[in-house]
């Protein structure tokens, strides 16, 4: 297989010339000096992510994952993601005080649009109906897909309907933006029997209205911000990039494209896209009544540009997994090396801020101290994890394996000292130092670390 595929390769150098040689030649290099490593940590990745109930278990949830779809989450999954969500609504509608949020419906009755939710019941009953000619089945199917509710591609069209009535909020004064986050659907590229399937995805979405004059300049503003604001939670910030969409590749009416990428060990995707889209897409959703449209631009009444930010939520989650991912070399004795496998997430988005386990001793007195601490904490905001309830024996070896692989900031072992004199250990994930601290200093101390990496 190894030397099919560099005859192939080769094959295909020798159609080219010039610089698609070069082109070609530096694939060849990469493909071949890296694959082995990319494969072996995106599988390690994914299998963590299943093992530590980031995502559920199943082949469809591994290749949705991997292909910046929205899967099966686990509950720490869907607790990052979640983080990840509460930081860029909280980034695009803090950053800029005329930032509004709105919601927009799932499914549209009757639309036009491409993707339609059918009633496939409805479709075994007309197939099956002997009685039915071939005709009539296709005029029913027809009638039953123009009846049937389109499901949202994208969160711009919700914003571009809810334009007008947001007029009045800003006195019909530039700028301003509409901002949306949730689950979108669209085309796979993969197939099944020549048949595309459909997946989701969950998609953030800004778009903000101004004046044409000004329009370059906040496609420029808008995409220092974004960019700014992925490399800020990134243990690697160099990972995230962005670059001008090329030409050929930029949406109809648009006048310029820029994407936030990230460099997976495959390639670089795109997380979020900017565009300059003009003023086409709001005049053809408003049926191009300008008068209606117009906002004041200084003395000025114009039709406003559109800059439409798009985020894929998916991919960013897959990409702080694949950027906080270390695996480090331990050596716990002459003839032990141990692999360290620890996920290094930014505090803000860390699923679980601590957990908590207790040593051997009076027991239930020290669960009753974990209870205690495990209530302070939830109340002052911090996820905690109670390891103190798991029933299976473990090691402290196989606790700070396990935690470190969830991305826990801190564990905390509560032991017969608590009981006498209520000191107790505190681990970093980072640092892996263990410092002895009275349990009354606990909460103050999360807080104040994790306030410091706001």
């Amino acid at each position: 297989m190894f030397t099919y595929c560099v005859r192939r390769r080769v094959l295909q150098i020798r159609l080219h010339s010039g610089k698609h040689k070069t082109k070609w030649m530096l694939q060849l290099s990469r493909t071949f000096c890296t694959q082995g490593s990319e494969s072996d940590l995106t599988t390690t990745l994914l299998q963590m992510c299943v093992d530590r109930a980031f995502i559920a278990p199943g082949e469809f949830n591994s290749w949705a994952l991997r292909h910046g779809k929205s899967c099966s989450y686990g509950p720490l999954g869907e607790e990052l993601k979640k983080n990840i969500l509460e930081q860029w609504w909280n980034s695009v509608t803090r950053s800029k005080t005329q930032v509004f949020g709105i919601n927009s419906l799932h499914h549209v009755p009757n639309d036009k649009g491409g993707l339609k939710l059918v009633d496939v019941s409805a479709i075994g009953q007309f197939i099956s109906n002997e009685s039915l000619s071939k005709t009539q089945i296709l005029d029913r199917l027809q009638q039953l897909v123009h009846h049937s509710s389109s499901v949202r591609t994208n969160l711009l069209q919700g914003a571009l309907v809810q334009y007008l009535p947001s007029l009045e909020l800003v006195n019909r004064k530039l700028p301003f933006g509409l901002a949306e986050t949730g689950t979108c659907y669209q085309h796979s590229d993969q197939s099944i029997g020549g048949v595309g399937r459909t997946s989701e995805l969950t998609e953030a979405s800004l778009v903000w209205f101004c004046s044409p004059r000004t329009s370059s300049q906040w496609l420029d503003h808008w995409t220092r911000q974004r960019l700014k604001w992925w490399q800020k939670f990134a243990l690697s910030p160099s990972d995230f990039s962005s670059s001008d969409v090329e030409e050929g590749e930029l949406l109809d009416g648009a006048s310029r494209g820029v994407q936030v990428t990230y460099r997976f060990p495959w390639g670089s995707e795109a997380l979020e896209t900017l565009w300059n889209q003009g003023d086409s897409e709001l005049l053809k959703t408003h049926g191009n009544a300008k008068t209606k449209l117009q906002c004041k631009d200084g003395r000025k009444l114009v039709v406003p540009h559109v800059i439409a930010v798009k985020g894929n939520v998916d991919w960013g989650l897959l990409a702080y997994l694949f950027n906080a991912l270390q695996l480090e070399k331990k050596v716990l004795s002459k003839q032990r090396i141990h692999q360290r496998k620890v996920l290094k997430l930014h505090p803000n988005l860390a699923p679980v801020k601590v957990a908590l386990d207790m040593g051997r001793g009076a027991t239930i007195e020290l669960r009753q101290v974990c209870e205690g601490l495990l209530t302070e904490l939830l109340e002052a905001d911090i996820s905690v994890w109670p390891g103190y309830l798991e029933t299976l024996p473990q090691s402290l070896e196989q606790l700070q394996s396990k935690y470190d692989e969830m991305g826990v900031l801190f564990s905390v072992m509560i032991s017969e000292s608590t009981l006498e004199n209520g000191l107790l250990l505190v681990r970093n994930r980072d640092t892996t130092i263990r410092e002895t601290m009275h349990i009354s200093e606990v909460k103050k101390y999360l807080q104040k670390y994790i306030s410091a990496n706001v």
